[in-house]
């Protein structure tokens, strides 16, 4: 009730400041193209006041400002008429404008309001939006970027949009802006309140919407938060997401009264989960959610799946107490591993902030990094998809490749992003993509969206068709020596200069060059990277080889090649 009041009362104001302003042009003699009213009722009779003002500023203009005024007293004594002046809307719309709770319907903001926010345009990343709360995002930034992406979807014809959220503190209060600003374009939002990013993707899926937001901070610390966005079943990247930033300054939003009705989904996604796996034995299982929010749904979904659970830091606390919400960071792990050993468990789980990403150490806790979980998984896809093409990202291992070939399928290697490799796998068709960060993407027999919860169950299904411990099945799969990502500082800007130089200067006559995504060589022995990161200043390379001879060789060329294009960098290897 609250809400629906604040509501009309933004829709009396804006009707009051509609009709205050035809009235004022028309005592000038200059009436405006348009005017825009709170109530689609109103808009009829402001339409048509507009249209005699008009008339009248044309054929009598000495006399535009007593015909205009007295031609639109009938319309405000209409209004008045119902109890509604303007002194009494403009103070409903100041006392509303000042509540944090979102617009039931209309909620767009006024052109004053409009100019008075400033979005900076960092925030608009490679893969998504993000940035630092009561510095770059607040709610009324929020607002704002929801009605862009509101209006980007109302171009694309999606009226519906689907609105998840993850467990930061920020996160309550940065969803309810991002309702009001899509609600101010007249999209239809469908709020599933707190759930893991996946469980969003699943929902545009579940309910036909192909749209949805998810506000998320990832992975990144708890100060941190932004949106995961997908319109038409394309998830933004790029281009499309620096878009809604030029929108914004372009003033192209679309305006409309919008609606709000909260749907809970978390027992649809678990039954659908359930439904397609099968467990042939059971298993023990450590799950760790870094206090994400995929601990309030992850625990269940696997019990669902008949395993025997052990959760660690499955409490949803925005303030990560424990450890940083990042499995592909090994200190991450280490509660994990720990827990394994002392449990004796089959396997250990790990899942990032929002849930998109899974981690896996095996039962003596060693951990399984994204590339080799995916030999895995691409040779269980391939026996039912022989010949299918399997996407990987540019920093996956040499080996993986090598698998999926031996298994009937066509290695695709492609740019690193979640985004960029969801896109190939749409593009392609592949059943099954991933990169090394966790990301893995099933399109089988789920829809082809990044979902560490899905993924976790997909690997113990594998893993109970085993006689052989965890342990036994990952020693098996091809495993070289590789370094870790490195991460290499530059200025803003610089990176991708340096890119230039590095592909323009290499020379590598016996190995495969290639530049996708950076520089990567492979070598016979084993191959190097080094590739501009998409989300901050600096480089990440990544070395691999066939033995600890061949990974210094290779470090040791692009070290050299690193010194010609960039001289007096400090290189940590």
């Amino acid at each position: 009730m609250a809400v629906a009041g604040r509501a009309l009362g933004r829709a009396r104001a804006r009707d009051s400041r509609a009709w205050a302003g035809l009235v004022e042009d028309a005592a000038a003699g200059t009436p405006a193209s348009t005017y825009t009213a709170g109530w689609p009722e109103t808009q009829k009779e402001l339409d048509a006041a507009r249209e005699r003002a008009v008339d009248t500023a044309q054929s009598r203009p000495a006399a535009a400002s007593a015909v205009a005024a007295e031609e639109n007293t009938g319309a405000l004594q209409a209004a008045s008429s119902q109890g509604i002046t303007v002194e009494e809307i403009s103070a409903e719309h100041d006392n509303a404008s000042s509540d944090h709770e979102p617009a039931a319907v209309e909620g767009s903001a006024t052109s004053e309001e409009e100019s008075a926010v400033k979005v900076d345009p960092s925030l608009f990343r490679a893969y998504d939006i993000r940035g630092v709360v009561g510095k770059t995002l607040s709610r009324d930034v929020v607002r704002e970027i929801g009605r862009s992406i509101g209006s980007e979807a109302a171009a694309r014809g999606c009226t519906d949009v689907v609105v998840g959220r993850d467990g930061r503190l920020s996160s309550p209060e940065l969803a309810e802006a991002l309702i009001e600003g899509l609600a101010a374009t007249g999209r239809q939002v469908i709020d599933i309140g707190q759930v893991p990013t996946p469980v969003m993707y699943f929902a545009t899926h579940h309910l036909g919407t192909g749209t949805g937001v998810e506000i998320t901070g990832s992975h990144n610390p708890p100060d941190y938060n932004g949106m995961k966005i997908m319109i038409g079943g394309e998830t933004l990247s790029g281009d499309a997401i620096t878009g809604l930033h030029r929108r914004l300054q372009a003033g192209d939003l679309h305006d409309g009264e919008g609606s709000v009705r909260r749907q809970d989904l978390a027992e649809d996604y678990i039954d659908a989960i359930a439904s397609d796996i099968t467990l042939h034995r059971p298993l023990r299982v450590v799950l760790d959610a870094g206090n994400g929010v995929g601990g309030a749904i992850g625990p269940r979904v696997l019990q669902a799946i008949g395993c025997e659970v052990e959760p660690l830091y499955c409490e949803v606390d925005g303030n990560f107490p424990n450890h940083h919400p990042d499995p592909s960071d090994p200190h991450n792990l280490e509660a994990l591993i720990r827990l394994v050993r002392l449990q004796q468990a089959d396997v250990g789980l790990a899942l990032d902030g929002d849930g998109d990403r899974l981690g896996v150490v095996d039962a003596t806790g060693k951990i399984i990094w994204a590339d080799r979980q995916m030999m895995l998984y691409a040779r269980d896809v391939l026996t039912r998809n022989p010949g299918a093409d399997i996407v990987f990202d540019v920093k996956c291992s040499s080996q993986l490749a090598q698998v999926i070939s031996e298994n009937a399928g066509v290695p695709v290697m492609w740019r690193t992003g979640h985004s960029l490799i969801k896109a190939k796998l749409k593009e392609s068709g592949a059943p099954l993509a991933g990169e090394m960060s966790g990301h893995i993407f099933f399109n089988d027999r789920w829809p082809g969206f990044d979902d560490g919860i899905y993924t976790a169950a997909r690997l113990l299904e594998i893993l109970s068709m085993e006689e052989q411990s965890s342990t036994e099945v990952f020693a098996a799969l091809p495993e070289a020596v590789s370094t870790p990502e490195i991460k290499v500082d530059l200025e803003e800007g610089e990176p991708p200069q340096v890119i230039e130089r590095l592909v323009a200067a290499a020379s590598f006559p016996d190995a495969r060059v290639t530049t996708i995504d950076g520089l990567r060589v492979d070598f016979p022995d084993g191959w190097g990277l080094v590739r501009s990161s998409n989300t901050t200043p600096c480089l990440v390379l990544r070395f691999e080889g066939d033995d600890e001879a061949a990974l210094e060789r290779i470090r040791a060329s692009f070290r050299e090649l690193l010194e010609q294009a960039r001289p007096g960098l400090e290189l940590p290897f």
